[in-house]
C-alpha cells in the first residue's frame, strides 16, 4: 500500500509563495515516478509537474518558470515549490506516484495514469 500525505497548502496573496510537501515511504521516494496535479471546482483538472526516479522533470506550460518539483530522499518527501502565485493557481493540489520503467516516456500528463494519490491540499490565491 502506497500512502501519500500532502501538506503545506494555505491562503496567500498573488505574487506570494508556498511549498507543498508530500510524505511517502523511502521506497516510493527512491523508486517511483511522482508528480502533482490540481483539481479545480467542477470537473476540470490539470497536470502540474512530474519527476521520475532519475530526477528528470516535466512541467505544465502554465507553471513553467514559477513551480519547481523536487524530492528529498533523506526526508522521504516530494516537494512543489510555488512562486509568483496567481489567482488562477487556486485549486486542490494532489500528490501522485507509481512505478515506471527506465524507458518510460515521461510527460506531465502521465501523472493522471499513476495508481496512487493522496487526499490533496488546498491552495487559495487572492488577487
Amino acid at each position: 500500500q502506497v500512502q501519500l500525505v500532502e501538506s503545506g497548502g494555505g491562503s496567500v496573496e498573488a505574487g506570494g509563495s508556498l511549498r507543498l510537501s508530500c510524505a511517502a515511504s523511502e521506497y516510493t521516494i527512491r523508486m517511483y515516478a511522482m508528480g502533482w496535479f490540481r483539481l479545480f471546482p467542477g470537473p476540470r483538472r490539470e497536470a502540474v509537474a512530474v519527476l521520475d526516479s532519475d530526477g528528470n522533470t516535466e512541467y505544465a506550460d502554465s507553471v513553467k518558470g514559477r513551480f519547481t518539483i523536487s524530492r528529498d530522499k533523506n526526508k522521504n518527501t516530494l516537494y512543489l515549490q510555488m512562486n509568483n502565485l496567481k489567482p488562477e493557481d487556486t485549486a486542490k493540489y494532489v500528490c501522485a506516484a507509481d512505478y515506471r520503467p527506465a524507458d518510460w516516456t515521461m510527460t506531465v500528463e502521465g501523472v493522471f495514469s499513476f495508481a496512487y494519490s493522496g487526499q490533496g491540499t488546498q491552495v487559495t490565491v487572492s488577487p
